[in-house]
């Protein structure tokens, strides 16, 4: 660790929870434009780098999926360094991180360079996924919690429409190039997220959980405008008591934590069931598959990024006044209508109109749904000391079928060789029949969490 990242943290003096927030979810805008800039570098790359060891399975793991796999890693063994550095140190290194793949993969010579450089913004993408929205919920107030964790989601879907927005207009430049621009424009937003993140404090229950600091605690607390500041540090010394010994990392797996370990496990596995990735990713494909042409499809990827950020405002504003579970609901119910419409479409050649319809219908279905609830609910339901862990399992177990799914996708879109080369029907059919089985779960299996303290959650949910 650098000398400036051991340095204490600031002490947030009239700070807003807010603006703080808003630093920390920035690591969200990142992940997101580095999440879909790929889609724009995709057939450049292809026609690059195209030699007889480029085959479809080369190309989903190596070009297209490798940073997913950077982010399963990161967000496999994210929690440690979370829970044993802090989470204000940890965002500052996912800076870093995103910085220096910006630059790597832009000037990258060939493909296993590219990919290298690709899994170190993964592994940024990974880890920013366990810390960033652990620290927001616990520096946020119950009333507040809901929006604030999921401004970490507005950056995500904010990043992707720049991302498509930023492929568009830089085709061309550079010639064969472009691609590289595309990349390495992201280089300027991580070196600003990493200043900013000097500027915020650390997580006042990670203080209290991690290094038993009441005092650093109380001052960030008060810091944020916590006028009972001492009840809160009661409250989360008192959980942590109730639920020593589980903070080693054998002990994450017990009865105890059963409950909310199988919460965690099937949102994040239906998130990448609805085929978010796939469709974001491969955008710019299944739009020229309808029809359109290299440039419109391009363009028509904005409107996708479009949509899912205006939605995405409306599940701001809902998630803390209607609840996180009728957000899902909702949002189920919009996946299973849409992606049987986008299986239609391709079955029946009902024109891109058609599609492009019911795919911004899909997107605004994800972007009130899951997109808005499932980083907010992961980082609420684990008991503090194993928050950051807790967080750790969801998200790689969402990161893990969302770079399974990207791996595989080549395979059967292919022009050439693709299992479903000629109409990819069939994969919209089983993601609405994945979707029904959302709404199912989401029916009988998940609790309500809008306006309920982080302790009290702890001890709702406990085995």
């Amino acid at each position: 660790m650098s000398s400036a990242a051991s340095q204490p943290s600031p002490a947030p003096s009239g700070a807003s929870v807010l603006g703080i927030s808003v630093i920390a979810a920035l690591a969200g805008f990142i992940f997101g434009f580095d999440t879909v800039v790929i889609s724009g570098a995709n057939q450049p790359i292809k026609e690059l780098w195209h030699t007889t060891e480029i085959s479809p399975w080369f190309h989903g793991f190596f070009i297209m999926s490798m940073a997913l796999w950077g982010t399963v890693v990161g967000a496999l063994f994210g929690g440690v360094p979370t829970d044993r550095y802090g989470r204000r140190r940890v965002l500052l290194w996912i800076g870093i991180l995103f910085t220096v793949s910006s630059f790597g993969s832009a000037l990258a010579p060939d493909p296993y360079s590219f990919s290298f450089f690709r899994f170190i913004g993964g592994l940024g993408i990974g880890i920013s996924s366990v810390a960033a929205p652990a620290y927001v919920s616990e520096i946020s107030t119950p009333s507040m919690r809901g929006r604030l964790v999921a401004m970490y989601q507005f950056n995500i879907v904010f990043g992707i429409l720049l991302a498509f927005l930023s492929n568009y207009l830089l085709k061309g430049v550079g010639g064969t190039n472009d691609w590289r621009w595309m990349l390495g424009v992201m280089a300027l937003p991580s070196l600003i997220y990493t200043a900013l993140v000097f500027t915020i404090p650390e997580s006042p229950r990670w203080l209290i959980a991690a290094r038993g600091d009441e005092a650093g605690a109380r001052r960030v607390f008060e810091g944020l405008g916590v006028t009972d500041s001492q009840t809160v540090i009661d409250t989360v010394k008192r959980n942590i008591a109730a639920d020593a010994g589980s903070a080693s990392a054998g002990d994450f797996f017990q009865r105890r934590h059963g409950r909310v370990i199988g919460l965690a496990f099937w949102i994040a596995f239906f998130n990448q069931f609805s085929g978010i990735n796939f469709i974001l990713y491969y955008a710019p494909e299944i739009l020229e598959r309808a029809g359109l042409a290299t440039a419109d499809s391009l363009r028509n990827s904005i409107f996708i990024g479009g949509a899912n950020l205006a939605f995405t405002f409306v599940g701001l504003w809902l998630i803390d006044r209607i609840g996180r579970r009728t957000l899902m609901v909702v949002g189920s119910l919009g996946y299973v209508l849409s992606l049987s419409m986008v299986a239609y479409a391709f079955k029946a050649a009902a024109g891109p109109g058609f599609l492009l319809t019911f795919l911004l219908l899909f997107i605004a279905s994800h972007a009130v749904g899951q997109g808005a609830v499932i980083w907010v609910f992961l980082s609420e339901i684990f008991p503090n000391r194993i928050r950051a862990r807790g967080q750790a399992f969801g998200a790689s177990t969402h990161w893990v079928f969302a770079a399974l799914i990207t791996l595989v996708t080549p395979v059967f879109l292919d022009k050439d060789n693709g299992i479903l080369r000629d109409n990819p029907w069939p994969i919209f059919a089983f993601l609405a029949g994945m979707m029904v089985l959302q709404l199912a779960w989401t029916l009988t299996r998940m609790p309500e969490t809008k306006g309920v303290p982080l302790e009290e959650l702890e001890e709702r949910l406990a085995g």
